[in-house]
């Protein structure tokens, strides 16, 4: 029965060639701003580190003293150097890391290639295997590195391009910063997004990834630049720099691996007596101030998503709508055109049933022709948006997941607009239509 209602739904479109089209157009209009600006939103909320973001945790302290203190704030969003290698020490987590942004002069060694500067990171050991980096040769350093001070290095993919031709380049050695350093991995494609693990570089945090990761005691003894915010909350003794492990400075991103809904109580409870501790030690003054949210609810505590973007959908599912509303009241007029042919049909048996399926599966072959098309304007949508001007434009690509959902939404919009005129459909008397024949 089905194939005979394609079979009718098929007629129909060639005898009513223009108001078909007038319709698949409206669906593909709604379809195309619905799916473009759905496609930017599900990449920038996406779960950055599906199947592990769960167990990562971001611990935030509050050692700042009373001055401008309200009850109830919420804390800084980094640590001092201090808390965050004593936390490090501590070793209370599976995995910890503690890390900040910077940038490092690059001095190739072939002479057809110029210094160039490029971003860094600074970071210790742990890094890797709790971001679940991948690689394309070699591995991360140890903690026998971080300890050591090393002067090892892990590169991107695109840097090895650029200096090595793309070869196994590990055992190989970079000078950066007049400092030769021995190549330990190289880190194959990697763009979380967002760049999580670090919102405080960036607009929104949707950059590139650094191609450059020292480990962090290397760069304190190098005194490399480093770049994010830094927030200094008392004065520091002279000869003390911002970065020194005793300046009253915020500046370091400190994340914990967890694996277990007990161990996240433990290490919160550890926080709550670490405060306490450093409050005896005069270091905190202000009453207890900790947060420990996992990857998601700190992505959605940062709002990492542009409110801009947010709007957009708003804009283009109203927009959906009124074309929907469109495409109702031209599938009521093509629909109730054929009451003399709905009236035969009834005269010789069928049901109102049958009817209102004929017409429904009418109305969705619409709307998959709609979602062609549809699929071709959000294509080209997401093609202007990749010319913007916006860290996160090169993002904006289809994937699987919003292939199936711009079919599904097109197929769902126009059953939806087809209900009221199939059911109206339904509803013509047959004896009405066959006497004023």
């Amino acid at each position: 029965m089905f194939s005979h209602y394609l079979d009718l739904a098929l007629r129909s479109f060639r005898r009513h060639k223009v108001l078909t089209a007038l319709m698949v157009l409206a669906i593909a209009l709604g379809i195309g701003a619905a799916m473009t600006t759905l496609t930017v939103f599900h990449v920038l909320s996406g779960d950055p580190l599906p199947g592990a973001s769960a167990t990562l945790f971001y611990p935030q302290l509050d050692p700042q003293n009373l001055t401008d203190y309200h009850p109830g704030e919420e804390p800084p969003s980094q640590l001092t150097r201090f808390d965050a290698e004593a936390l490090l020490r501590a070793a209370r987590g599976d995995r910890q890391a503690l890390m900040t942004g910077g940038s490092v002069a690059v001095q190739p060694q072939r002479s057809t290639l110029a210094p160039f500067r490029i971003d860094a990171r600074y970071t210790t050991a742990d890094f890797f295997p709790m971001f679940r980096t991948p690689f394309l040769f070699g591995s991360g350093w140890d903690a026998k590195a971080d300890d050591a001070h090393a002067r090892v290095v892990v590169i991107g993919k695109s840097l090895n391009d650029k200096l090595f031709a793309g070869a196994n380049s590990v055992g190989k050695v970079v000078r950066l910063e007049d400092t030769d350093f021995r190549i330990v991995g190289v880190l194959d494609d990697w763009r979380p997004a967002p760049k999580f693990y670090d919102l405080n570089v960036g607009e929104h945090g949707f950059g590139d990834a650094e191609q450059i990761f020292v480990p962090f005691w290397t760069s304190r003894d190098l005194r490399l630049r480093r770049n994010g915010s830094m927030d200094c909350y008392d004065e520091r003794p002279a000869g003390v720099r911002d970065t020194d492990l005793t300046a009253a400075c915020i500046w370091l991103q400190f994340w914990v691996q967890l694996d277990s809904p007990q161990k996240v109580r433990a290490y919160r409870a550890f926080l709550e007596n670490y405060s306490d501790q450093q409050r005896a030690a005069g270091r905190f003054h202000r009453p207890n101030n900790i947060r420990l949210r996992d990857l998601m609810q700190l992505l959605t505590y940062n709002k990492v998503v542009p409110e801009d973007v947010k709007l957009q959908v708003l804009l283009a599912f109203g927009f959906l709508l009124v074309c929907l509303l469109n495409t109702v009241g031209l599938l009521l007029a093509k629909f109730l055109r054929r009451a003399p042919e709905i009236g035969v049909r009834r005269a010789l048996g069928a049901t109102r049933q049958s009817i209102f399926a004929q017409y429904l599966v009418e109305a969705g072959m619409i709307g998959l022709a709609g979602g062609v098309l549809g699929l071709l304007l959000a294509e080209l949508g997401l093609w202007a948006i990749r010319m913007q001007p916006v860290e996160y434009a090169d993002l904006a690509r289809l994937d699987p997941a919003m292939l199936a959902t711009t079919f599904a939404l097109a197929i769902f919009a126009s059953l939806l607009a087809g209900l009221l005129p199939a059911w109206r459909a339904m509803q013509v008397v047959p004896a009405m239509q066959l006497k004023s024949q």
